[in-house]
């Protein structure tokens, strides 16, 4: 069974700096994509950022040049540094996974909050 846990979340005032951790475990396919998600009260689930085996990077335009995203495929985790927070970055960040067949899996979310 295809496991991810995330770590990492917690409380911050605005201009700090967060890292998240997401590890699987119980994959038996080679990930193709591992990305964060997060999802804020009343809003649907967006894109945060995504990077695929070889490395390459997509990242929203409201986290590009603060937020980086990377992973350690020998450790099937995936890592988001999040910097120059703002309160409206505060919601519950998902980690997924993707195989190379299109199959998808979920994390069960991680909250991060951001004070003014």
């Amino acid at each position: 069974q295809v496991r991810l846990v995330e770590s990492g979340g917690g409380l911050v005032q605005a201009g700090g700096s967060l890292r998240l951790s997401c590890v699987a475990s119980g994959t038996w396919f080679i990930i193709n994509r591992m990305g964060w998600y997060c999802q804020a009260p009343g809003k649907q689930r967006e894109l945060v950022a995504v990077v695929t085996r070889n490395g390459s990077t997509t990242y929203a335009d409201s986290v590009k040049g603060r937020f980086t995203i990377s992973r350690d495929n020998a450790k099937k985790a995936v890592y988001l540094q999040m910097n120059g927070l703002k309160p409206e970055d505060s919601a519950v960040y998902y980690c997924a996974i993707k195989s190379f067949g299109g199959d998808d899996y979920w994390g069960q979310g991680t909250q991060v909050t951001v004070s003014s």
